[in-house]
């Protein structure tokens, strides 16, 4: 199993959802998050003095099996793809060593498969 994080464009969110509902992928978390720092960081002046601004983003997190990682990784990547300049965001993919399922105990497929 693998997790699946990526941090897009907040106007990208539904194309993203929709994305990952045609690939039968439901269970995502979604959290709304400041990028510091990134790539398509404004300045600001205030003061005389120069500020980095945070930007929105939307972080998506999804644990999914490892024979439908690229399938997933590609859907993101092409329905978070703005054609803009600037950052559209990342994907990363990190390794799950175990999940469990807090109401009964059922560990790793069993546990998300409820």
């Amino acid at each position: 199993m693998l997790k699946v994080e990526a941090i897009i464009q907040p106007f990208k969110l539904d194309d993203v959802k929709a994305a990952l509902a045609n690939l039968g992928i439901e269970g995502v978390t979604i959290l709304h998050v400041l990028d510091h720092g990134g790539a398509g960081g404004l300045k600001a002046v205030y003061r005389g003095g120069e500020y980095q601004i945070d930007l929105p983003k939307v972080k998506l997190e999804m644990v999914v099996s490892a024979h439908r990682a690229d399938e997933v990784v590609d859907a993101i990547s092409r329905a978070a793809r703005t054609g803009m300049s600037g950052d559209d965001g990342t994907v990363l993919v990190y390794e799950i060593a175990d999940a469990i399922r807090i109401r009964n105990g059922r560990r790793m497929e069993l546990a998300l498969s409820e």
